[in-house]
């Protein structure tokens, strides 16, 4: 700011002489900012240093003969020269008063206004500031600084022709403000000369007499009042900053010097908010306003965004370099009320979807930055982006077709649909919780528009990503990517689905043996335990315990059995029927040593464990049979399931066997039997040939042994047809899961009633949606109420049938 900086003053050439002068000025004027008293102290320090080098008295300028009564000896000065005692400065009063000459009074005046109007006229002083400076203190001291102030105002007609000059002169607008700024300059400058020479009037007088002006500011009030209140001056002042300030905004290079100096000065006038601050914004607003309506249609969303960014730093850089501070709340405001507030709806309508979709890491940032400025900004983002969540995510759910193909890669669709949300939040939203919440909410919503189904297919995903097949990750990878499978089951509301088809499946891995690995099975049940509680994981750590019991009695089988010379090693899970799935009891025909087996193992097993039953369960079991092709030059091991077992072992009788004969001779269910031999004639491995060729396998074909077959590896494995789920088991599992919730439902209606005891339908249906935890209608909780009146569990109250009682 121009007024807060030390000017140096101009001279004329003339005037180079003075300069030693003007600066003993300016050193004594330093040493006269302190108060009077701490001044006289300093200055008889220094007489008592070195009095040889003592130069002029305080009077000097009065008389140069010692006549005033001042006495330049040590004896004014009273020291203690007593050992171990501190020296004191004493500080005595002239015994006598100095007189004063009789005509110091009018003399002293005439210097002093010459000086003024020296300096007014950018003159040579013919005094240096020193001697001025004494003058004005000792007029002050003698009570002589009431005839001061009158000078100060010898400036105005200087004042009043530069007036009449700006306005007649005829200047484009930068050079009158160039010549404004070389007048204020001036001014400046001249003030400071003269406050430096009447700065103990402004310590003294000024300071005792509230009614007057400082110099500094009396300067101030009259460059406010003679020039710039002029209004053609204000009027072309103001309109010139305004329309160097729109060069700028449109990308031209400007004095932004002269615009800090002027805008500066108009601060220091205490006229900026009332002259220059209503218009500018005003402009300002008539600005972006039209602005902000044009570019949001023309412009993609991005580059809008980039542009608005782009102005509001300008408008920042502009306070910092030449506005006030005042004006950066307002103008800022203005700013993001016509580019951003004004158009935010339409600018999220128009690109954030295509901004999500396209991963616009960067122009989402800026988004969120943005919009975080105005005032409900992040709410109409929040919303926007919650829409989009349910919007995008109901395409990858619902399957209005139930086309298996798109079922098949909806979770692994969702992982990833997460996976770019969270990154988007991280990087872009900045963790914001409101929006994480939001997208919890969005997921909630569309994931279970699709009842029970999303539940199915992501048990189904956790078992192929748990198979012994599945070389796709570490296990470090594939414990995030439980981690991450779990993050989506939090959303479903039917976990008893998952849950029913998440046992069948890890029935079958523990029991094949196509688990990829126990600890990522135990993982994944202790996941599912933090997350849903012990009761939900009690029937699967039952299988476990099942398992690992099993091998127990094996190895204790198989040692009372290491004296035989059988060539059959047998293999017997024993499972608890509560912990496992219901499986159909089948009935077929097994060779008589198996059967042998059966009984050796039964009298074992039996003779350890009394009172319990065995129920053999051949669906599940597995074999890996040793084979001979080639006319027995070229021997395999094949590993099958029990079903396929039973097939193949025909093939040591006879070559060829009718569909018929593999039926009788097996006693496999028709259907089961198709699908065994399919997996044995159709697929990669045919071990057995299939007439006439086909994919399907129909009453009417034959089949025969594939002497000729080969292949690569020693072990060959042919069971997978076990791991494959059938449309039967999928639909049983479904209804077994519906009965389960008709129970559920049957038993949270009377643990309701036995503690109510009578309850309105309302309410009653009300308490039911509370405390189910999967999603039920409201006709299906009615149907399960009149069953449980029809059971005399409860009765309708005989006045008003929508009251029920409990019937204890």
């Amino acid at each position: 700011m121009p007024l807060s900086n030390p000017l140096k003053r101009t001279l004329s050439e003339e005037n180079k002489s003075d300069c030693k002068k003007i600066r003993c000025g300016e050193e004594h004027k330093k040493l006269r900012d302190s108060d009077a008293e701490e001044a006289a102290e300093n200055l008889l320090k220094l007489a008592m240093a070195d009095p040889q080098s003592q130069k002029k008295a305080n009077f000097s300028a009065l008389n140069s003969s010692n006549s005033n009564g001042i006495n330049k000896t040590n004896q004014a000065v009273g020291v203690s020269n007593k050992p171990g005692t501190a020296k004191k400065l004493v500080i005595k009063n002239f015994k006598d008063k100095p007189s004063m000459p009789a005509n110091f009074q009018e003399v002293t005046w005439e210097k002093l206004q010459g000086a003024v109007d020296a300096i007014h006229s950018s003159c040579s002083i013919r005094y240096s500031l020193e001697e001025l400076y004494q003058a004005v203190e000792n007029m002050c001291s003698y009570k002589m600084a009431t005839g001061f102030t009158f000078w100060f105002h010898v400036g105005p007609h200087l004042i009043l022709l530069f007036i009449l000059t700006l306005e007649t002169e005829t200047l484009d607008y930068e050079q009158f403000l160039k010549l404004i700024d070389n007048c204020w300059q001036n001014h400046c400058r001249q003030m400071i000369m003269i406050r430096s020479i009447f700065l103990f009037l402004d310590r003294t007088y000024v300071l005792q007499n509230s009614s007057i002006l400082s110099i500094w500011d009396m300067g101030l009030d009259l460059f406010r009042q003679h020039i710039i209140s002029d209004k053609v001056v204000e009027s072309r002042t103001v309109d010139g900053l305004l329309k160097l300030i729109e060069r700028e905004r449109n990308g031209e290079a400007v004095n932004r010097q002269l615009l800090k100096s002027l805008l500066r000065m108009l601060s220091d006038l205490n006229i900026y908010q009332k002259a220059f601050e209503k218009k500018f914004l005003e402009a300002t607003e008539m600005l972006y306003a039209a602005e902000g309506q044009r570019l949001v249609q023309e412009r993609e969303v991005s580059e809008y965004l980039l542009h608005v960014d782009k102005r509001l730093a300008e408008e920042n850089e502009r306070l910092l370099l030449y506005l006030d501070q005042s004006t950066k709340k307002p103008l800022i405001s203005c700013v993001e009320k016509h580019l951003l507030e004004n158009h935010m709806k339409q600018i999220l309508q128009k690109g954030l979807d295509q901004l999500l979709d396209e991963n616009r890491i960067s122009d989402l940032s800026l988004l969120f930055k943005l919009f975080n400025r105005v005032k409900d900004g992040l709410k109409y983002l929040r919303l926007e982006f919650a829409a989009y969540i349910k919007k995008t995510g109901r395409v990858i759910v619902v399957n209005p077709n139930n086309d298996p193909e798109k079922d098949k890669d909806m979770v692994q669709q969702l992982l990833d649909f997460k996976d770019k949300i969270d990154n988007v939040i991280l990087e872009c939203f900045e963790r914001n919780d409101k929006f994480i919440n939001s997208m919890k909410e969005s997921f909630e919503s569309f994931i279970n528009q699709r009842q029970n189904k999303p539940a199915e297919l992501i048990a189904k995903y956790v078992d192929s990503k748990l198979r012994a097949g599945n070389k796709e990750a570490t296990e470090e990878e594939l414990e995030k990517l439980l981690d991450k499978i779990l993050v989506i089951f939090r959303f479903i509301h039917g976990k008893d689905v998952f849950e029913a088809f998440y046992k069948k499946d890890l029935a079958k891995r523990l029991l094949v043996g196509k688990s990829a690995s126990v600890d990522a099975e135990k993982s994944m049940l202790s996941k599912l335990k933090q997350e849903c509680g012990a009761a939900f994981t009690s029937k699967l750590e039952g299988m476990f315990k099942d398992m690992e019991l099993s091998k127990d009695i094996s190895l204790a089988f198989r040692q009372s059995l290491q004296y035989t010379n059988d060539s059959i090693d047998l293999t017997v899970n024993i499972l608890t029927q509560g912990y496992w799935p219901a499986y159909p009891l089948v009935e077929v025909h097994l060779p008589s040593e198996m059967l042998r087996f059966q009984e050796v193992f039964k009298k074992f097993y039996l003779g350890k464990h009394s009172g319990r039953k065995l129920q053999w369960q051949p669906t599940l079991g597995h074999c890996v049979l040793k084979a001979e092709f080639n006319n027995y030059t070229t021997r395999k091991e094949i590993q099958v399931s029990l079903l396929q077992t039973l097939c193949l072992l025909l093939f040591n009788e006879a070559d060829e066997y009718s569909f018929s004969d593999i039926k009788t001779a097996t006693g496999i269910d028709e259907q089961e039997l198709k699908r065994t031999l399919q997996s044995l004639a159709c697929g990669k491995a045919r071990v057995i040939y299939k007439n006439p060729k086909g994919k399907d396998v129909n009453d009417t074909d034959t089949f025969h042994f594939a002497d000729d077959f080969k292949h690569k590896l020693y072990r060959i494995k042919i069971n997978q047809i076990q791991m494959k789920e059938t449309q039967e088991e999928n639909t049983s599992t479904t209804e077994r899961v519906f009965q389960d919730r008709q129970y559920q439902v049957d038993a949270a209606v009377v643990r309701i009633m036995k503690t109510r005891k009578t309850l309105s339908h309302n309410l009653l249906i009300s308490e039911l949606f509370n405390q189910l935890k999967f999603p039920v209608k409201s006709a299906d909780l009615k149907k399960r109420i009149e069953s449980l009146i029809e059971r005399e569990y409860m009765e309708r109250d005989k006045d008003n049938p929508n009251t029920y009682h409990y019937v204890a």
